[in-house]
Order: structure tokens, then C-alpha cells, then sequence
């Protein structure tokens, strides 16, 4: 590394910008780099089969001796779920308030990382030392408690990442956000504020937690006689708590359904981060001891996901809980972007089957608006503005924001992944080249093996379907001995398109003979051939473009 470099301060995000999720951001000074979160993707429409999306790590990889650790903000999949794939090929230590710690501690156990990874559980106000980095972490608000900001002091200057946060004067545990201790930073000068941007378009505040508290009281007080079901994310141990809290009220049992619903749950409770009173909580297997009244369900599936246990409920097709007429499912969520679709197929599902469905004021973001983002500008006052966290509209949204507080375009600096925003020794900040960034598919175990030409084949085969033609060639002199067969799968229905098929083989075989006339053998010419042939005459035919696989067996 150039002496140059040394004294030079750079922020790579390696994920997290123009998308919301996969949030990781590397801080590099000298021989160090710290890491802030690890975070995963759900996967888009067109990336069939694949189940998660995590990033691209090559740069940590090529420079594993400078990282020192990761200091993670909260412990939401978007920040942490990537973490026990990464960690197989970066293994450094994790830095984590309790609850946080706590969930990852369970992903690490599923895949047998616990024992080789390092973990420290850090309190909010203390400092770690990391190389030429010293990090604090700072209480924060969120959907999800002991979410934190982190301080990430260096040589050249102070960086505040806010992490995802709200501000929440009322919180439902724990105390609200440390405004005080934004406001001392700010006052000893800070280089630049790196800013959840995920509701900047939003104008005013976020209304509270306990507002949905009293929703959810009043849906108990509506609804006496009526199994109720509620929806909500498995991470918000919060909303989770206000509904055990109206259930015990009313004299109700509560179950949970869901994997990751239970997990958290049970890592909430058993770290005190949930007051569960006793014989409140009882598993599925007990509901039949119980009249409807006196039931309420917490369940996964508030995005409409297929395999979640609400969706599963809704479609007939889980093991132990149907939907009746007279149950009243709530959804205590807003549908991420691009998950309308799934839940409106569940909502519609969920009224055929004569169920009531509530889905109005039952939630509240845990994302800043732009009032609350004025407020951490204003106590920071860094000298910088990164916008981060959220699709590029987000990020231009609160650079409008950041604008009407009077910074001027030359202290915004909106990134992509990939790019590096570099500071030198006076505090002058540049764009400086970029880094290799991406994302990875996990496809059940497979990480990485499913690459864009996979996909790609994915896609050809979803859209048009394919043609296996099979042939016997004599191994002496290319001649054809049986064949061309031809087996199609989700191209045409087989059995009404006889004639059609049957002409397809008639010129394959001209297209055989014809090349046994030239005395062509090569493998690949006669592939070549029979492909472009049977491509031609499908596109007349149908104007579709199969994918086309030729067999040859040789006798």
C-alpha cells in the first residue's frame, strides 16, 4: 500500500446502496479495515430458484489480514443474515449488543460456526479498539431493540453510521434513542454522517411503537369472541410483546407459528429482552384444548412469502392450524416493495375462507422520516452527507433533505456499491475508483454456483421451454442408425401437436443425411447443424425459441 493511502480515510459500501438490504460497509485507514454489517437480500422476480442473495466479499477476502472485525447495528436479515456464509471465507471477530449477539448466535450454531468465531457483546456507550479504529456504539430506536449507531473514529475524523433508526421518545423496552450523546459528538466535530434513508420521502415523524399497541388493544376489546391471528414481522420482539401483553389482558393462550418467529422469540425471552407471563405461551399441538375465544396466534407470513406459516394457513396446506370463518387475521406490517402481489393473493385467500382481515393502523415504521432526519443532522452536524440504506430515490430523497438544512452538493456524496469515498488529512473528501462488488446466489446449499448464465438458462427454460433430441450415429462412418427422437418439456402439448412434431423429425433427418453425404463426424458441427435446423423451423412454426439440446449416441 502507497504511504499515500495510509493517511487517507476511505468508506467502500460493498452492498446496501440503490436496494434495500444486503447493508455492509467497509472503513478503511492505513493497515485496518472495519467492517459495519453483514446483510442479506431476498431475491428479485427473475432470479427463479434462487433463495437468498448475499454480497460479493472478494475485496475483505484479498485483504483479510487488515480487517479487524464486524461491528453489526441491529439484528435484522438485511444486516446480519449474510454473516454465517461470509465468515466461512473472512473469519474475524463480530461485535454486537446483547439481543443482536443473541440472533446471531443462533444462525452461527445452525451452521456449526459458533465454536470458531469470535464474539463480543458490547454495551451501549463503550468503545472498541480496532487497529487505527476505535468504535462506539450508540442507542438507537428501532423495529427491533438494542439496534445501535456506531461512532467510528479515525485518524483523519469521526464518521457516525446511523444504522436503521427512528426516533421514539415512547419506546415499548429500554430506553429511548441517546439524542444527548449524537449531540456531544456532534459539538467535538464530525467528518461525515453515513444516514438510514429508507423513509426519507416521507414528510413529519414516526409515530411511536405503543400506537400500535393501543390498534392491537382495541382489535382484543372488538373482537371477544373471535380466534385471532396475528402477522407480524418475527424480528419485532416489541410488537411481539404488546400482543402478549393484550392476550394475558383478555384472558387469551398465545402460540406461535413460524421458524424464525419461534427462534427469536425464544433467544428474546431467555436474554430478558420479553416478559412472557407464565401459562400465557402454549404450542399449536395445544390449541384444540381451547375455545376460539380464548386463542391468539402469532404467525410469519405478514409479506405474503409461500412457504411462511401464514400463507401456508391461508392455502389449507399447514399441518395443524386451518383458517375457520369468524377468525379475525390481522397483518401488523406494511408490504415491503414488490411484495403487494403475494399479499393480496393471501388477503383474497384468507376471505374465501370466511375470515375477517385487518390490515389498516396495526403498524409503524422503524425508519426516520424527514423530520427525525433533520434532528441527526442537526445534533451531528457533520461536515458530510452520505445517504445510505434504501433504493436511489431514497438516497436522493434525503439528499433534498440535507439540502433544505443548507449543505451544498459538494458536501453530499451519494455512492453506489462499489465506489470509494475517500478523505485525506485535511478533510477533503473525493470519489477515488472502485472495488469489485456484486451479489452471490445461495441456492439451497450451494453458494455462489448460480451465476447470471444460470440464470439466464433459468429463465429460457421458464419462458419457452425445451426440445432433447436424441440420435444414434455408427461410430466407423457417422451413419444415422435410429433417431432423431425428440422429447419436449413446457414447449408444446406433445399430444396435440403431432404433425408438427413429425415434420420437425423429417427435416432432422434430411439435416442427418445431408450431413452424412459431406462425410461430417465432428460431434460439434453435427450439434451445431441440428440445433440451427430444428431452431429455424420452430421459430416459423411457433415464433418461440425453446431452448434446443442435442444427444448423440454412438454404436
Amino acid at each position: 500500500m502507497s504511504k499515500k493511502n495510509k493517511t487517507k480515510l476511505r468508506i467502500i459500501p460493498l452492498g446496501g446502496l440503490e436496494q434495500i438490504g444486503m447493508n455492509i460497509t467497509a472503513f478503511e485507514y492505513g493497515d485496518s479495515i472495519v467492517v459495519v454489517d453483514c446483510g442479506l437480500a431476498f431475491p428479485e422476480d427473475d432470479m427463479l430458484g434462487i433463495d437468498l442473495v448475499i454480497p460479493d466479499i472478494s475485496y475483505l477476502k484479498d485483504n483479510i489480514d487488515r480487517v479487524k472485525g464486524f461491528f453489526i447495528t441491529h439484528g435484522h436479515e438485511d444486516h446480519i443474515g449474510a454473516l454465517p456464509y461470509v465468515l466461512k471465507e473472512v473469519n474475524v471477530p463480530i461485535y454486537a449488543t446483547k439481543l443482536t449477539m443473541g440472533i446471531i448466535e443462533h444462525k452461527l450454531e445452525e451452521h456449526g460456526l459458533k465454536k470458531t468465531t469470535k464474539r463480543k457483546v458490547v454495551k451501549f456507550g463503550s468503545v472498541i479498539n480496532a487497529g487505527a479504529f476505535r468504535v462506539e456504539f450508540i442507542k438507537t430506536n428501532h423495529s427491533i431493540q438494542d439496534a445501535a449507531a456506531l461512532a467510528i473514529y479515525s485518524p483523519v475524523g469521526t464518521v457516525v453510521h446511523t444504522g436503521d433508526f427512528k426516533v421514539d421518545y415512547t419506546p415499548v423496552y429500554g430506553d429511548a434513542i441517546d439524542l444527548q450523546r449524537f449531540a456531544e459528538i456532534g459539538k467535538k466535530g464530525v467528518l461525515a454522517m453515513m444516514c438510514d434513508s429508507t423513509n426519507a420521502e416521507r414528510p413529519g415523524f414516526t409515530a411511536s411503537e405503543k400506537t400500535v399497541g393501543k390498534a392491537i388493544d382495541a382489535i382484543f376489546s372488538d373482537h371477544p369472541e373471535k380466534r385471532i391471528f396475528i402477522a407480524t414481522f418475527a424480528s419485532n420482539v416489541d410488537r411481539v410483546q404488546q400482543i402478549i401483553n393484550s392476550a394475558h389482558k383478555y384472558g387469551r393462550k398465545v402460540a406461535v407459528e413460524g421458524r424464525s418467529m419461534v427462534n427469536i422469540i425464544a433467544t428474546a425471552s431467555e436474554l430478558g429482552y420479553l416478559k412472557i407471563p407464565d401459562k400465557t405461551l402454549i404450542s399449536t399441538d395445544e390449541l384444540k384444548n381451547y375455545p376460539d375465544k380464548k386463542i391468539v396466534l402469532i404467525t410469519t407470513g405478514s409479506q405474503g412469502e409461500s412457504m411462511a406459516a401464514l400463507s401456508r394457513m391461508a392455502n389449507g396446506a399447514h399441518k395443524k392450524v386451518q383458517i375457520k370463518p369468524n377468525d379475525t387475521v390481522v397483518f401488523s406490517s406494511h408490504p415491503i416493495p414488490g411484495n403487494e402481489k403475494a399479499v393480496g393473493n393471501v388477503i383474497n385467500e384468507l376471505y374465501r375462507k370466511g375470515a375477517e382481515v385487518i390490515f389498516q393502523d396495526v403498524h409503524v415504521s422503524g425508519h426516520a422520516c424527514a423530520e427525525e432526519i433533520k434532528l441527526i443532522y442537526s445534533l451531528v452536524k457533520p461536515k458530510y452527507a452520505i445517504p445510505a440504506h434504501g433504493e436511489y430515490k431514497h438516497l436522493k430523497a434525503q439528499e433534498s433533505i440535507v439540502k433544505s438544512l443548507g449543505y451544498d452538493s459538494k458536501h453530499i456524496f451519494i455512492l453506489s456499491s462499489g465506489e470509494i469515498l475517500e478523505f485525506d488529512e485535511n478533510e477533503k473528501a473525493k470519489k477515488n475508483g472502485h472495488v469489485k462488488t456484486g451479489a452471490v446466489m445461495v441456492d439451497g446449499l450451494g453458494v455462489g454456483d448460480v451465476g447470471n448464465i444460470v440464470l439466464r438458462d433459468r429463465q429460457h427454460l421458464a419462458e419457452d421451454g425445451i426440445i432433447i433430441v436424441v440420435m444414434t450415429l455408427d461410430k466407423e462412418d457417422g451413419r444415422l442408425l435410429a433417431g432423431p427422437d425428440i422429447v419436449s418439456r413446457g414447449f408444446v402439448y406433445v399430444r396435440g401437436s403431432e404433425d408438427m412434431m413429425e415434420d420437425a423429425r423429417r427435416i432432422l433427418q434430411n439435416t442427418l443425411l445431408d450431413l452424412e453425404e459431406r462425410h461430417v463426424t465432428d460431434w460439434g458441427k453435427i450439434k451445431n447443424d441440428v440445433r440451427g435446423a430444428l431452431s429455424d423451423f420452430v421459430w416459423k412454426e411457433t415464433g418461440r425459441r425453446p431452448m434446443i439440446i442435442p444427444v448423440i449416441e454412438e454404436v
